[in-house]
């Protein structure tokens, strides 16, 4: 996909959607961290529903310190692996206390030394809680980016690279929302909705014309 494409494609998810957000709930870096966290192999509705439990009795790290691991589990036990997200969130929570007095850090360096945080969870607080222009490459944001032609990678790091390189800067900061929700809901894995997709005509995938003559018929 060519540069003109490129601006042309991220355009018209702008004015579908002109103020995207995460689908994720949250009040503050730390909630939004501790959703993250929950968010792995689990659905956004799933982890709603957990951290609405959960942060409704303890949303900063000192008072999840204070329920236990027990207590803990006991709010997230409907998320996958929650076993080891509690071990996980509890450990962060320690370590927010005794280098950061309780905060979210705003570097990927620190951000990435809390224990079950990874690059791409990193790349969302980043781009969601603190406005800067990161990339948190999903496997929505993966497909999409291949599929389209957008930026074509064979690893998650190619394709944030890659992204980060052609998006164009005006649509730099929301990028990372406007392709998950395009992946999530018309960009789909095994029935793409390309006979609704507002960026067909841009799209490089060849798969495309058999999708669109099939919707037709």
């Amino acid at each position: 996909m060519n540069a003109a494409d490129r601006a042309t494609f991220f355009q018209r998810l702008a004015e579908i959607n002109p103020d995207p957000k995460t689908e994720l709930r949250y009040s503050s870096p730390f909630e939004l961290l501790v959703a993250v966290a929950l968010s792995a192999q689990a659905t956004d509705v799933g982890v709603n529903k957990a951290t609405a439990r959960l942060f409704a009795v303890a949303n900063t790290p000192q008072a999840i310190l204070a329920l236990g691991e027990d207590g803990l589990k006991d709010h997230i036990k409907t998320i996958g692996l929650f076993n080891n997200k509690a071990k996980n969130i509890l450990a962060a929570c320690r370590l927010l206390i005794e280098r950061h007095g309780g905060e979210v850090p705003r570097s990927r360096a620190e951000l990435e030394a809390l224990p079950g945080v990874g690059r791409k969870t990193a790349n969302v607080i980043l781009n969601t809680a603190f406005g800067e222009p990161a990339m948190a490459v999903d496997t929505h944001i993966f497909r999409v980016a291949n599929r389209t032609g957008l930026a074509p990678g064979k690893t998650v790091l190619a394709v944030e690279k890659a992204l980060l390189k052609r998006v164009p800067a005006d649509y730099l900061l929301n990028a990372h929302h406007w392709l998950i929700l395009h992946g999530r809901y018309t960009c789909k894995a095994r029935k793409p909705l390309c006979g609704q997709c507002p960026v067909v005509d841009l799209c490089r995938w060849p798969g495309r014309r058999k999708v669109l003559q099939e919707g037709s018929a």
